[in-house]
């Protein structure tokens, strides 16, 4: 599969494609071949203020609309997304080395439009008779104009899953997509003009955080914003919310999350989905398993299974070739962060798989790693790697896991693997997590069920279906009606 001749790397604001305001440019590098891939065109400060005037024009005209006359807009967007799949399957791989046979993000993030283009009339306001005198009722109504910042491991998916509710529900959006990954949302932004929607509705824009992400955070016509990606930034967004108009925040960071393993866990299952967890996109995924503990009767048999499973089922290569399901880290800060968590790993734990860059491959690469006997307190027990590192230790009684899997800042997503249904449920409720895997883990979520964020540093807020990203997006405002 290969790269298409032309890539769009320009702006899109008030549905034309422009460059950057100041004629800044900066480079992405395929990670795999270390080969110049495109040069994107960097928003300025004047580029995101255009994007929010923009989307502030477009929103007295989009919002008036009800959500069946904005529906079409969002199917013939997930049509072309789906018909585009193989291009943006090529994008990310070459911009931030996801490999193409795992890629499902496309149908995916089409999913996602084809659901909230009938989800507009689900949201409803209350009456209430029940104050003598009154009749009081709630409005649900749009912000205006809202802000998402995207993460560069799935920036598809997060693009999709925070403009789609806003959207529907009559808001205008401004999306900052990561400098890491730019390719697929520009290219969005492409079919966003086939499909139609009035100028201003959506801005896609690409830039650094420093720049257009802090000029998003702190402006005063940005009214809510939705952000997927590092503790840091997250805590810097709030900050700027704070400062400037309180603006309603949705924050999903970063994860240290845990899986435990009961001696009476099917042991097979439980070894090819945390191998599959520690392992997807590289390890470049918030919610993957970073720790996992292993009950000490099984943990020697685990250990056995979870080394043939990475021998075996991780194929190492150029994303861009089918079969391969083990990429590059996103480019070389990210490469040159783990390589120096591997040296922290291996001066407090032993070394049992992995533990080096292949000499072998030019690019990004980093072998899949096991540590096993780390110290808690460890460096790397504590703070997110965000590569293909995982820490495997045994214990013994429940009391003691369970205080070992909650001792984190973090709280995105936990698992349990045991076929006792009643400590199956003392853990579901003890893991202070936001997602909770019962034989199961992650990236398994609900979907289209629950809810998914994090407790503690894992974030603030919820997205998802069926209600809660739809919920996100609206101010309620109570009506008083006097009766005489």
């Amino acid at each position: 599969m290969g790269l298409p001749e032309y890539i769009e790397t320009r702006l899109f604001i008030n549905g034309e494609f422009v460059e950057s305001s100041d004629g800044k440019t900066f480079d992405i590098t395929n990670p795999a071949t270390l080969k110049h891939v495109a040069k994107v065109y960097e928003a300025s400060e004047q580029d995101t203020d255009r994007a929010v005037a923009s989307a502030k024009a477009a929103f007295p005209a989009w919002s008036a609309l009800s959500p069946t006359q904005r529906a079409p807009y969002f199917k013939k967007l997930a049509n072309l997304i789906r018909e585009n799949d193989d291009e943006l399957a090529a994008l990310e791989a070459a911009s931030m080395g996801k490999p193409v046979g795992a890629f499902i993000d496309g149908y995916a993030a089409a999913a996602k439009f084809d659901h909230y283009s009938e989800s507009g009339h689900a949201i409803q306001g209350t009456t209430s008779i029940q104050t003598p005198g009154f009749l009081n009722m709630t409005l649900r109504q749009p912000y205006g104009v809202v802000a998402a910042i995207t993460p560069w491991n799935v920036p598809l998916l997060f693009l999709a899953g925070k403009i789609a509710p806003a959207l529907i529900v009559g808001n205008t959006v401004v999306v900052k997509s990561s400098e890491k990954a730019p390719l697929t949302s520009a290219k969005i932004a492409t079919l966003v003009q086939k499909a139609g929607f009035p100028p201003g509705v959506i801005n896609i824009i690409t830039g650094f955080g420093n720049v257009s992400g802090s000029i998003l955070s702190h402006h005063m016509d940005v009214r809510a914003l939705s952000f997927t990606g590092s503790g840091r930034t997250g805590r810097l967004i709030q900050a700027a919310a704070a400062k400037s108009n309180l603006k309603a925040v949705f924050l999903e960071l970063g994860g240290k999350s845990p899986a435990v393993i009961f001696e009476d866990a099917d042991l097979e299952k439980a070894v090819r989905e945390t191998g599959y967890s520690s392992q997807a996109n590289s390890g470049q995924v918030c919610m993957m398993n970073s720790r996992i503990y292993v009950q000490e009767s099984v943990f020697e048999r685990y250990m056995e299974l979870f080394k043939e499973y990475l021998n075996t089922q991780v194929k190492m290569g150029d994303p861009l070739e089918k079969g391969i399901n083990h990429g590059p880290q996103a480019d070389e800060v990210q490469h040159k962060t783990v390589l120096r968590y591997l040296e922290m790993g291996k001066q407090s734990g032993n070394l049992a798989i992995g533990g080096f860059a292949p000499s072998d491959r030019e690019g990004y690469y980093i072998q899949p790693t096991v540590f096993t006997n780390t110290p808690e307190d460890a460096q790397i027990m504590k703070e997110e790697v965000f590569g293909p590192v995982v820490n495997i230790n045994s214990f013994k009684t429940e009391e003691e896991v369970l205080a070992k899997a909650n001792d984190t800042e973090y709280g995105l997503y936990a698992a349990v693997y045991t076929k006792d249904i009643s400590r199956a449920l003392r853990f579901a409720k003890g893991l202070e997590a936001g997602t909770v895997g019962v034989n199961c883990t992650s990236p398994t979520t609900g979907i289209n069920d629950t809810p998914f964020g994090g407790y503690k540093a894992s974030g603030t807020g919820r997205e998802g279906e069926p209600f809660t990203s739809l919920n996100n997006f609206l101010e309620t405002k109570s009506v008083i009606i006097k009766l005489d």
